[in-house]
């Protein structure tokens, strides 16, 4: 059976949830045991997200095979529990790269290089390979930006080529607003969202209308009839208890039956022991037995989107232990003088301390630590949080005065954090850190790390450039740092845990970037269940 497409498109406003909606029908689809992936294709001239600021893009997501990409394929994969690779994130600068160079090496032939026909051609190339080498039942095609936007608009014209190829069925996610001032939603918005993507020659198959309340029959009425579509092609996306709670809800009002026939699939019940499990993670997170404090220590705070990961990790972990996770976010430099309002951390029940780059804010973290160390406070250091857990112990516990981190400070007499050798001959950004997934192995029977992977190795995504300095290694482990977790080589030190201070660990990797709903971190299920002892105290 020859790949079917899905597109998906936002009018109007960007943050309406395209990647949730594109992951929610990747959800249903596998419910229904079709295979299905996703491609998303963003309009911006980097090559990748590697050298972009978490505040203008939110967080830098990492696959397996190393690739730097859009944060949306962290839910694509929270939802398909399903590693994806980076051939699948379509770029504007991977695409006018590929032009340029093509063009350059005379693969043109002397045409005069146009937007039409030759960047579109070249889009629906990648899709068609995609689909050859893949083979999924339904490739799903997320379309980064808004309708109407330059930045996409040479991409909307190639998903209209693409329908003149294959089946694909369009979904127009809009909003629907309402205004305080009237009490009422209002329709307009979407219609004239509706009416650009039809100037672009593209008639969705269904129109998803994002709102906060649900979907009033007569507004449903209203677009159906300014839509020319059946009414129950009018899909309702109100707020929800949980993101994961969509694909529940869309089977609900029937959107899945209606997308199957669309597509042309071959008509089959969905498979009980998948929804059925799904619902049950979903009350998990709806209805926990407990509430536990946590703290997200970061210095990219004021966007959340910079850490969606690790706060994805919280709640995939707090279904799993039965706890609620009530997160205070913690911007750590305002923590690096001595008017810090150290009450707010007497809150807490766990402290995560997250990854970063740059001296901002770091002396803040380093006061965080040491508060949770010596308060007891369960502890996770991710990547950076690591790095100044290790220099905290240096400082306050080995003695080793003025201790840091090369990057920090290079005049540091203790530098017991150093630039890794594969960096220190690299210029250039983007794809050059130590990235993706790698093993390790876990040789203390009774450490942390071991009994939450429940396993002598463990292997989890990095994106680091920086790393322990094994000359201190003797000096940081007779003061009481254990060092728990090494590469296969046994040449990086990849963990390290308190042997006093109750549970604290650090890793050099991101383990937030492999949790899953319904298959979270360990490490997250183990500060989960540390932090409801800890509640109890």
């Amino acid at each position: 059976m020859p790949t079917k497409y899905v597109v998906v498109l936002g009018s109007l406003l960007s943050g309406l949830g395209k990647g949730v909606i594109t992951s929610s029908i990747l959800k249903l689809l596998d419910f229904y045991n079709y295979t299905a992936l996703p491609t998303k294709f963003d309009g911006y001239l980097n090559y990748d997200c590697g050298t972009m600021n978490p505040y203008q893009h939110g967080e830098v997501y990492v696959l397996d095979d190393k690739s730097e990409v859009d944060m949306d394929f962290g839910i694509y994969e929270r939802f398909l529990s399903k590693s994806l690779t980076g051939d699948l994130s379509i770029t504007g600068g991977k695409l006018f790269g590929a032009i340029i160079s093509k063009e350059r090496q005379g693969g043109y032939l002397g045409e005069t290089v146009q937007i039409i026909p030759h960047l579109t051609n070249e889009i629906i190339d990648r899709i068609e390979k995609l689909a050859d080498s893949k083979r999924p039942d339904v490739l799903v095609i997320e379309v980064g930006g808004t309708v109407g936007d330059i930045e996409n608009s040479y991409f909307i014209e190639a998903m209209r080529q693409l329908s003149l190829k294959h089946e694909v069925v369009f979904i127009n996610l809009t909003y629907l607003p309402t205004l305080d001032v009237v009490g009422e939603q209002k329709t307009k918005p979407a219609q004239i969202g509706f009416r650009l993507l039809l100037q672009d020659g593209i008639r969705p198959n269904f129109v998803v209308c994002r709102m906060n309340s649900k979907l009033e029959e007569s507004k449903r009425e209203k677009l159906a009839l300014f839509a020319n579509m059946g009414k129950e092609r009018i899909i309702d996306d109100p707020d929800q208890p949980t993101v994961y709670n969509l694909p529940l809800h869309f089977m609900e009002v029937g959107f899945d039956k209606l997308l199957i026939k669309d597509l042309g699939l071959k008509e089959r019940a969905p498979s009980a022991k998948k929804v059925a499990a799904w619902r049950e993670t979903v009350k998990k997170v709806i209805n926990p037995k407990t509430q536990v404090n946590i703290a997200i220590v970061g210095k990219y705070t004021n966007l959340r989107d910079s850490y969606a990961s690790v706060k994805e990790a919280i709640t995939h972990a707090g279904a799993r232990t039965s706890a609620r996770p009530n997160i205070t976010w913690i911007e750590s430099s305002d923590f690096e003088n001595e008017k810090a309002d150290y009450s707010l951390l007497q809150k807490m029940d766990g402290i995560i301390v997250t990854g970063g780059f740059g001296s901002r804010g770091t002396e803040g973290m380093i006061n965080i630590i040491k508060y949770a160390r010596e308060n007891k406070v369960p502890y996770l250091g991710i990547c950076l949080g690591m790095q100044l857990m290790v220099v905290e112990y240096a400082r306050n516990v080995a003695g080793l005065k003025g201790a840091n981190s090369s990057e920090f400070d290079p005049m540091s007499k203790h530098k017991v954090i150093v630039l890794l050798d594969s960096q220190k001959q690299i210029t250039d950004k983007g794809g050059t850190m130590r990235l993706g997934a790698q093993e390790c192995i876990l040789p203390e029977p009774d450490s942390i790390a071991r009994k939450a992977y429940k396993s002598d190795t463990a292997t989890e995504r990095h994106r680091h450039r920086y790393e322990f300095n094994n000359h201190y290694a003797e000096v940081l482990e007779g003061s009481g740092l254990k060092i728990t977790g090494l590469t296969t080589d046994k040449k990086l030190v990849e963990f390290v845990e308190w042997s006093k201070g109750g549970f604290g660990i650090g890793t050099q990797s991101h383990p937030e970037l492999k949790s899953r709903f319904e298959e979270p971190a360990p490490l997250f299920v183990s500060l989960l269940e540390a932090a409801k002892e800890h509640c109890k105290d």
